[in-house]
């Protein structure tokens, strides 16, 4: 098996963050990781110079590569280290940085195919599930070139591992050698090969039997640390006494491990209540938001009403018209041009037409639900229908372009009349859109007289816990202070609310800024009750806190918690957390730092490490001890050995004789 990374940086490009390179630390990462095989990719990029300057530092094989911009995501290339290779390799990629200048650009498929011509000679991997995510549609394009896809985790390099017909993931570290690295990143993959290659790597990613996260034990195990440390990809348990490493390895883990959810000691106690609060606030936006949201487009679209110009301008139009009438005998030479009073073309809306053909589009284009779509509208009639669309679009849009050139004349037209004549005019007006306004103006206030109405619009269950959000009208002026989050004085439009249009001018009027209007309208309030229906109280808070951050855990790569027993009872750790963490477990790598038997023993973890410091000729020498619940003794990287069953008792119990003294002196007696 060898350890290959095939996405690591050493230029800081226009689409990378700003770092200084330092070849040291490549040198470092190879020897210090046990590396076999390492590709330089940069974005868009290749330097031959300093590709040639890694290579000839390192003992290992170095892949020249570039990390292309490709329809929008990313794409790594990767080809052979021959020299005649890596020649005919820069002179494209010279072409792919003389089209990429800025961060925004992208090649085409069509123009990445006309550079790179021979696409069987190189190793094409996509970011498959991993930002910015190549198209499905762009990947079988590429076919049959590309078998494997870049993940951005352990989780999903698991997850699509299973998938029969999916591409076989590969997990790299993305990392940039710069100066100020202190800890590496654990992400690689092994590949079963004897002998590096391009065409070995390639054999490889097409099949998944031959890749792994470790070298020895599959993929139920990974390396934790860059020191070595492999856990299991489910729940693990880190044990030891005081000052021993415990705390020192999990920090180490967060900072190898990718994307870490860290539940730090005492961190949900030191700000019980802000903490609590904070959560409450984030929850509450977006669920705020999501009620909102598409109240949010009616507020802007009545926003561009203006009932008061709208009757200065009908005013205007019949005070023209009665004059133009009594003026119609002494007409000149002017006012008597047809043109004089010719009313403007009217313009269409395509709004609808570009929703519908963008629509259509999506349709064809979908590849995860293309049997269901097929099923009911073939791809022909589709094409067929997305094609009358668009010839629509031309021709409405190309007769919306001919009117507005027709009324610019006529407006040209009618300005040199009307400076020549003394002749009244008839102003010009748009009875259809003050009649349009009029019905939105109707039909909004409707919309908020409904949206007023009191009612719960979410309730979530956390645990033991239910957060139950309402939606409310506002009753008093502090209640908009508090939307807004601002001190401005909102008395005088508070007047208007049950008027819903005049009660948005007058907002506008107090400052609020049209993006934020659709927040002025209820308030919306959230209320975390425990199992009994009553308001949770101060140490429920922090329960609370908890279940919350390991919950959120889903969005992260990996759940770190140090020592939750030091802020909350046993009772409260067996009944919810427990469950809770050996559900996460199933989805994620769990790391949970304990010295208490609740946690530690009745958790029943996949993997079990124990930290311990011994001074050993003067010096403190600290080693970590690792292997199954099950295992009799558990090993150290150096080879020493402890007893696994004495180790969980020093570390849970205090030692055999304080656990037998405590059962029969202690628990015994206060039986029966």
């Amino acid at each position: 098996m060898k350890k290959i990374d095939l996405h690591t940086h050493t230029i800081s490009t226009i689409s990378d963050y700003s770092f200084y390179f330092d070849l040291s630390k490549v040198k470092e990462y190879v020897d210090k990781l046990k590396i076999d095989a390492l590709a330089i990719t940069n974005h868009n990029v290749f330097d031959l110079a300093q590709y040639l300057q890694i290579k000839n530092s390192l003992t290992i094989t170095v892949f020249p590569g570039i990390e292309v911009d490709l329809e929008g995501g990313h794409l790594l290339v990767i080809t052979d280290s021959d020299e005649f290779e890596v020649s005919n390799f820069d002179e494209k990629c010279k072409q792919v940085s003389a089209l990429i200048k800025t961060n925004t650009d992208t090649l085409t498929i069509a123009q990445f195919k006309s550079i790179f011509t021979d696409l069987h000679k190189y190793i094409l991997i996509p970011h498959y599930d991993k930002s910015p995510e190549i198209k499905k549609a762009t990947i079988l394009d590429l076919q049959p070139h590309i078998t494997s896809g870049e993940v951005a985790s352990i989780p999903k390099f698991k997850r699509m591992m299973k998938e029969q017909n999916g591409l076989t993931p590969v997990l790299f570290s993305d990392l940039r050698f710069s100066s100020s690295l202190v800890d590496f990143p654990t992400r690689h993959t092994f590949v079963d090969l004897k002998e590096i290659s391009i065409a070995g790597i390639k054999s490889c990613f097409a099949d998944k039997s031959k890749i792994s996260l470790t070298k020895e034990s599959g993929n139920d195990f990974f390396q934790a640390t860059d020191e070595g440390l492999e856990l299991s990809t489910g729940l693990n348990i880190i044990l030891g006494g005081r000052s021993s490493g415990k705390t020192v390895t999990l920090d180490k883990i967060a900072a190898s491990s990718g994307s870490a959810k860290y539940v730090r000691q005492f961190s949900l106690l030191q700000n019980d209540e802000e903490t609590f609060n904070r959560t409450n606030d984030t929850r509450l936006s977006i669920v705020n938001n999501n009620y909102l949201t598409e109240f949010k487009s009616v507020v802007e679209d009545v926003v561009q009403v203006d009932l008061k110009q709208n009757l200065l301008s009908i005013e205007s139009y019949l005070e023209s018209l009665k004059k133009f009438a009594t003026e119609s005998e002494k007409k000149d030479l002017y006012s008597k041009c047809l043109l004089f009073s010719e009313e403007l073309f009217s313009l269409e809306d395509f709004k609808n037409l570009d929703k519908l053909i963008e629509s259509v589009t999506t349709l064809i284009e979908n590849n995860e639900y293309q049997d269901i779509i097929t099923k009911y509208i073939s791809q022909e009639n589709l094409k067929g229908l997305l094609n009358e669309l668009i010839q629509k679009a031309i021709v409405s849009k190309v007769e919306n372009e001919q009117k507005k050139w027709l009324n610019s004349i006529i407006n040209d037209v009618q300005r040199e009349l009307r400076v020549k004549t003394t002749s009244t005019f008839i102003e010009n007006v748009d009875f259809y859109k003050i009649a349009t306004d009029e019905m939105k103006v109707t039909k909004f206030n409707q919309v908020v007289s409904e949206l007023k109405k009191p009612r719960n619009i979410n309730r979530e269950e956390l645990g033991k816990f239910s957060i139950i959000t309402t939606a409310k009208p506002i009753e008093s002026a502090s209640d908009l202070q508090k939307i807004g989050r601002d001190k401005r004085t909102y008395s005088t439009a508070l007047g208007k609310y049950n008027e819903p249009y005049y009660y948005v001018q007058k907002l506008r009027e107090a400052g609020v800024e049209d993006a934020n209007l659709y927040k002025f309208f209820v308030k919306i309030e959230s209320v975390t009750l425990n199992k009994d229906g009553f308001k949770v109280s101060g140490g429920e808070r922090s329960e609370f806190n908890l279940i919350h951050e390991i919950k959120d855990a889903t969005q992260y790569d990996i759940l770190l918690i140090d020592e939750p027993e030091s802020s909350f009872d046993n009772l409260f750790l067996r009944k919810e957390i427990n469950t809770l963490i050996k559900d996460m477990a199933q989805l994620m790598p769990v790391v949970v730092v304990t010295h208490n038997s609740t946690v530690g023993a009745s958790i029943k973890p996949n993997f079990v490490a124990i930290t311990h410091k011994n001074l050993e000729d003067g010096k403190f020498v600290y080693r970590i001890f690792t292997g199954y619940p099950s295992d009799k003794e558990l090993s150290c990287f150096d080879g020493t050995k402890i007893k696994n069953y004495e180790a969980i008792l020093n570390c849970l119990e205090a030692g055999e004789d304080a656990y037998t003294e405590r059962k029969t002196q202690t628990y015994e007696i206060l039986k029966d």
